[in-house]
């Protein structure tokens, strides 16, 4: 698979979804933006670099932690999410934010000019993991704290058809390794493996509610990774994946809409270099 092609149906997949990422997931990420926080543990004047920032749910309690004295330069591949990260800090005044478009493995920052990097449900889609590692530690001071968060086993997610249902249907080359940090040792063998002394791996088990089937598809389709090759789909063609995913998740079906079980991985390690 060719990388480069792999990030540019990333970047126009992500700008497709970026209106529609907030509504349908801001509340789903919850369990894994509070832990990946936790672990930064950032303290007021801290500088911190986000990668994959998304449309900035992160990014803007990074901003509001580190305070007026503290500096948080955001990153990510689709400019569509930049602008609903750039507009949400606007409206919350967060002045100390920068926000940039860069790829995972190449953030063109200096080397050890930050207390901590983070990066929250962004690695599962880096064609390249073991540079984008690398790439959080290397701007790190050190001693400086890299924070990872990644959706953990694709057995623990309910919800993890969709990615074969669009396959067969048209190639999306968007995440062909999606669960694998989330299995087993993995994520704290990359980051061991990068330069961060004695990493810390925690696993959340949590639930994705949706009211309606509408919810849960506009979720799946529209809203998240898969987005590009959906806007590929003809109107029968979108019927038949629809059912077909709603027949997926049929089994977390209750009153009132859907609960389908998920999982999240975090990972904390110190920079070493």
């Amino acid at each position: 698979m060719d990388p480069r092609l792999q990030l540019r149906v990333q970047r126009y997949g992500w700008d497709r979804a970026a209106t529609i990422y907030d509504r349908a997931w801001s509340r789903q990420l919850e369990p894994a933006q509070a832990l990946l926080l936790e672990l930064a543990r950032l303290t007021e004047g801290e500088h911190v670099v986000e990668t994959a920032c998304g449309s900035g749910l992160v990014t803007a309690r990074i901003g509001r932690a580190v305070g007026p004295e503290g500096r948080v330069v955001a990153t990510d591949l689709s400019e569509g999410m930049l602008e609903e990260a750039r507009e949400l800090a606007a409206k919350e005044g967060l002045e100390n934010i920068t926000f940039q478009r860069r790829d995972a493995a190449d953030l063109q920052l200096p080397a050890g000019d930050f207390d901590a990097s983070l990066c929250c449900l962004g690695h599962m889609y880096v064609p390249d993991v073991p540079a984008a590692m690398r790439e959080m530690g290397r701007v790190l001071r050190p001693g400086g704290r890299a924070v990872t968060a990644v959706w953990g086993e694709r057995k623990r997610c309910g919800w993890a058809e969709i990615f074969p249902i669009v396959d067969s249907r048209v190639e999306t080359e968007v995440c062909p390794l999606f669960f694998q940090l989330g299995t087993g040792d993995t994520l704290h063998r990359e980051m061991a493996a990068a330069g961060f002394k004695d990493p810390e791996v925690r696993r959340v088990v949590t639930t994705l509610s949706y009211a309606s089937d509408e919810e849960a598809l506009e979720a799946a389709f529209a809203g998240g990774p898969v987005a590009m090759a959906y806007s590929r789909f003809d109107d029968d063609v979108r019927a038949e994946a629809h059912a077909e995913y709603l027949e997926s998740i049929a089994p977390y079906r209750v009153a009132g809409g859907y609960r389908i079980p998920g999982e999240f991985v975090v990972g904390r390690g110190e920079w070493r270099p």
